[in-house]
């Protein structure tokens, strides 16, 4: 979860007019049939890895020299090498060492993802709509699985009245050992029309996940948030907690359950409380078929102001009616049961040089959504609501949402557009 970015980034129009206008190229190849099963891996060689360091590759991979070839782990460290969103295409071959006929040496071909990102930027939120500015992006800092990236963003409508100033780096590994760590510097000027204040902020945040066992990570998090306003108010923020992930992939999870806990105490003075977090997801597939069934959870005993109150409405929290200041609550649980057809299976290509991958799902799914401010909540804090839609799987950004949301209460069909899985998303939409 957290080697994912929070916030959106790349030239959206770009690389949508890239995807659809690319021809397909051969999908993500797998291992060929030069690769004899059980036979003795002599060696290995990485071919195409001109900005990526090899010991990112190879921290990676199940096959190695002095192991039997087992096609089975190429396949499993295919989907940890795609996790890493460097690549566009990932292949593997073997090559008889001389003068032994039951020793084979090892290929992996890779074909890299672009790498520096000069663009437009783009970020599409319930608060502020879609918008957009400048970003300069490097996924892959010094070849190390380093993303960092400054931006510039401003709303579209109305134009230029909401402004962010951001920087962003995270990497899965710190100084080779398995601690992820996510960075982000915020400064946001603008009008909060859903808790009806004033954004004029600053943020500081880092999080770190150590992967203890190999289904299991310790999570960390601290945070320093500026709100000028009443004189100005300085929120510390300090959390623990852990996780538990048996996906079979982390970006387009397909199979496989993940639960997250976390406890951060935020605030001092006039806010002061902590936040009990519990993060839920289960992915089962059937064919062309994937069913899944997300919960997310968070309870936040103590003093809690307007301006951090939660919100339902809209593309990243719940698809049956947009944000308004009349869906605000202290707690809130958000509850998703969503079946995908896989329309197109991810496809590598290429534009002006530019190579990426992209794949087309079809969605349609339940959300249920509870907000309340005191107690437990009651059948009138609940609302559900159905929807449908078309989801673009690309580089980075995980995908591009398309939907449509339809609640009984409300009515009428509600159009959405969203960047990333929603299960992110929901997590970071308050910024």
């Amino acid at each position: 979860m957290r080697r994912i970015l929070k916030r959106s980034f790349l030239g959206l129009c770009g690389l949508v007019g890239a995807v659809i206008a690319a021809a397909p190229v051969a999908p993500v190849a797998t291992a060929e049939n030069a690769c004899s099963e059980g036979a003795l891996v002599s060696s290995i060689r990485l071919e195409g890895l001109e900005h990526t360091n090899a010991r990112v590759v190879e921290r990676e991979l199940l096959n190695g020299a002095g192991k039997p070839y087992s096609s089975q782990d190429f396949e499993k460290e295919k989907l940890r090498l795609q996790d890493l969103d460097l690549f566009t295409e990932i292949s593997a071959s073997c090559e008889q060492a001389s003068g032994e006929a039951t020793s084979q040496t090892l290929v992996y071909r890779f074909k890299e993802i672009f790498r520096w990102i000069p663009a437009p930027a783009g970020k599409k939120t319930d608060r502020d709509g879609l918008m957009i500015g400048l970003a300069l992006a490097n996924l892959n800092v010094a070849g190390e699985d380093i993303r960092a990236e400054v931006q510039y963003r401003t709303s579209t409508d109305p134009f230029l009245d909401n402004n962010e100033y951001a920087f962003y780096a995270s990497s899965p590994y710190m100084f080779g050992i398995p601690l992820g760590w996510n960075f982000e510097f915020l400064r946001t000027d603008s009008y909060d029309d859903i808790r009806n204040v004033d954004d004029d902020s600053w943020l500081v945040d880092l999080d770190l996940d150590y992967a203890v066992l190999k289904h299991f990570s310790i999570l960390l998090t601290g945070a320093f948030r500026y709100l000028n306003f009443d004189g100005g108010r300085k929120l510390p923020e300090y959390g623990f907690g852990f996780d538990i992930d048996y996906r079979d992939r982390e970006l387009d999870t397909r199979k496989g359950i993940y639960y997250e806990y976390m406890l951060t105490h935020v605030g001092s003075g006039e806010e002061n409380y902590w936040e009990i977090l519990n993060d839920a997801r289960a992915y089962y597939p059937l064919g062309r078929f994937v069913t899944g069934a997300t919960a997310l959870f968070r309870y936040r005993p103590g003093d809690v102001e307007r301006y951090d109150y939660y919100y339902h409405g809209g593309a990243n929290t719940f698809r049956g009616h947009e944000s308004d200041s009349l869906h605000l609550g202290v707690h809130e649980a958000l509850l998703t049961l969503e079946e995908r057809f896989v329309l197109m299976e991810r496809h590598a290509a290429s534009v002006w040089g530019i190579n990426f991958f992209y794949g087309i799902q079809l969605v349609a799914g339940l959300d249920g959504s509870l907000l309340w401010d005191k107690g437990t909540p009651g059948w009138d804090d609940y609302e559900g609501a159905v929807y449908g839609g078309l989801h673009l799987v690309i580089p980075a950004l995980d995908r591009i949402r398309f939907e449509v949301g339809y609640s009984p209460d409300k009515g009428e069909p509600v159009y959405y557009f969203g960047l990333f899985d929603k299960t992110t998303s929901a997590r970071w939409r308050s910024r």
